[in-house]
């Protein structure tokens, strides 16, 4: 049966290799020897990016994945950097979303604003409101950046805090007869507190507090410094809300009022004369990832991205158009074995994303960091949104750490445990009954009974080895004293602000800073270029087709044997040509350029 799926996946990848692959390359290639006239750079383009949509933390690597109109952090920060020595890019729009944001998405995304603003150039953003949901605090941040915010007239200014909701399963857990049944280290580490409790208890709702007051005074504290105002004068006028538009402008929480057209045109007239609002998808298309700072680098520094949470294995999902975003431990720690034997790699940046998973995964990624550094290359860690629990414990060991100062980070704890259902189906008249062979421990997890106390005892002694490894590594690596740890850690999390002052990260900032910083741990000169290098590389289409397809389709390699062909330069050279004066005519304008922490 399975030869049968895999030949008619063969069959099927054939048909699209020489019924629609095919003849839509060779009309790009006869396109192109028809004379397509090479388009020139425009000189005065307004590049516009929409940030309401939502963002994940980094760009997938399979490109069928980027179908859609979701951005990531990385290709933010990546393609402003470039656009700032673009000398066709003039102005930037931003569309600011409505809703809440991620807090550390939107600290490196105004970075990345503000590096864009010294470059000399203008930045605009557009507003159809702020809503009161989630840390909408954090998206006026991002749109309080500009030069200029502009906010639709009909739209209101209800950025007047941040808020967030916790639903509680234990009584009706209990009321249909649902055991929950965990062990947690310890009073801190609150994620399973939704099926034991009603409510917060007290340490969860004193670190819950904490952070979100560190998170919404951070936002304060940045909008101040863009607005040109005291941060308690902002704070008591943002708390005082909400506000119309007009009320916003009078306050000078906002610019100007308009509609979105109107910006644009301001934009536009901002930008010079023919000036041509371009997607920022399409510029970063055009552009790719930024590989080196100059075209004569003699240093590379590695890229190593993951982001979701960590689990053993390798490769997610084969479906070619899959976007799930998961760390395997298999494919993260070849990733920087990788980095580790590629001669050209003198420095390694580490860019964590995560909630945390299987500490069996994230002990192997973690030995995979031990031979960076015991190869000489410097380890250095970007924290994206989160880097918390087995996110933190892959982080741990590394030379430096750099976070924003609203990363959720820490969490230097573990839980482990069940969820019985034998009371609750008894109800409905269903019997359960169990064998099983071996020690005492075989059925420990059954999902019908509680643990008994052998079972317990033995649960208990797991998360207490579990929770002092961690403790150890977090120790060695930050160079802590052991009961220091012990003290700030305890299943609590924290944000990379609080996190700098106990110690846990080593400075505030995104990837570019991290970049910067394992520049100078490998003592590369600061007038020599560098190239930076992904692992793991960017799928090009043909690669992500065989891979769905399995190695055994004969179509699928023939996929890939197409896609070499057309990564050659000349081939690829005019199907960049065709397709950039295929968006021109369109009226675009293109730049050529088990236990779980």
């Amino acid at each position: 049966m399975k030869q049968f799926f895999l030949t008619m996946l063969g069959v099927f990848a054939g048909l699209v290799t020489f019924f629609v692959i095919l003849p839509v390359v060779g009309l790009i290639i006869l396109m192109a020897a028809a004379g397509a006239a090479k388009p020139t750079t425009p000189s005065h383009t307004v590049l516009e990016l929409d940030l309401r949509n939502g963002l994940t933390d980094q760009t997938p690597t399979n490109p069928f994945a980027m179908f859609g109109d979701s951005t990531s952090v990385m290709q933010v920060v990546d393609t402003l950097a470039q656009a700032e020595q673009d000398s066709s890019v003039k102005v930037l729009l931003v569309r600011a979303p409505e809703m809440g944001m991620t807090p550390a998405y939107a600290d490196e995304i105004r970075q990345a604003i503000q590096r864009f603003r010294k470059s000399g150039k203008t930045v605009i953003a557009h507003s159809q409101g702020f809503l009161p949901a989630g840390a909408v605090v954090s998206s006026y941040m991002v749109a309080s950046s500009a030069d200029e915010l502009w906010m639709q007239n009909t739209s209101s200014f209800q950025a007047t805090g941040l808020s967030s909701e916790s639903l509680f399963l234990g009584r009706a857990l209990q009321k249909y007869g649902v055991t929950a049944d965990f062990e947690q280290r310890y009073e801190y580490k609150n994620a399973v507190n939704e099926f034991t409790q009603s409510d917060y208890t007290a340490p969860h709702r004193e670190a819950m507090l904490a952070w979100m007051n560190s998170i919404h005074e951070n936002a304060l504290s940045s909008i101040a410094a863009d607005r040109d105002m005291t941060a308690q004068s902002l704070k008591a006028i943002i708390e005082g809300g909400p506000y119309t538009s007009e009320r916003a402008v009078e306050l000078k929480l906002v610019d100007r009022i308009g509609q979105v057209e109107e910006a644009e045109a301001a934009a536009r007239e901002k930008a010079g004369k023919d000036a041509k609002i371009v997607k920022f998808g399409e510029y970063a298309s055009m552009k790719g990832l930024r590989s080196a700072t100059g075209s004569n680098a003699k240093s590379t520094i590695a890229i190593v991205s993951g982001e979701g949470a960590i689990m053993t294995g390798r490769g997610g999902s084969n479906s070619p158009f899959g976007s799930a975003t998961e760390i395997r431990s298999d494919d993260l720690a070849r990733s920087l074995y990788k980095a580790v034997d590629d001669k050209d790699v003198k420095a390694i940046v580490f860019r964590v994303s995560s909630p945390g998973g299987s500490p069996d995964a994230s002990e192997q990624i973690l030995a995979a960091l031990r031979a960076a550094k015991a190869a000489g290359k410097p380890v250095v860690v970007s924290m994206g949104a989160y880097a918390a629990s087995g996110g933190y414990w892959i982080s741990s060991e590394a030379d430096w750490i750099v976070a924003q100062p609203t990363t959720l980070t820490g969490s230097i704890g573990v839980y482990g445990g069940k969820i019985a259902f034998a009371d609750a189906l008894s109800r409905f008249g269903v019997d359960t009954r169990r064998l099983s062979v071996g020690g005492q421990f075989a059925d420990a997890y059954n999902t019908m009974e509680g643990f008994s106390p052998e079972e317990r005892a033995a649960v208990a002694a797991s998360m207490d080895l579990i929770y002092e490894q961690f403790v150890a590594r977090v120790a060695k690596g930050r160079n802590l004293p052991v009961d220091r740890v012990r003290e700030i850690a305890r299943g609590r999390v924290w944000t990379g602000a609080q996190a700098l002052e106990l110690g846990l990260v080593d400075q505030m900032g995104g990837v570019t800073e991290a970049v910067a910083k394992a520049r100078q741990l490998a003592e590369i000169p600061s007038a020599e270029h560098v190239r930076l290098k992904y692992f793991p590389a960017p799928q090009t289409p043909w690669e992500a087709l065989a891979s769905a397809f399995g190695t055994s389709s004969q179509a699928a390699q023939a996929l890939v044997g197409m896609g070499r062909i057309m990564n050659d330069p000349a081939a690829q050279s005019l199907i960049n040509r065709v397709q950039t004066q295929r968006l021109r005519e369109q009226g675009h304008s293109v730049l050529a350029e088990q236990p779980a922490f």
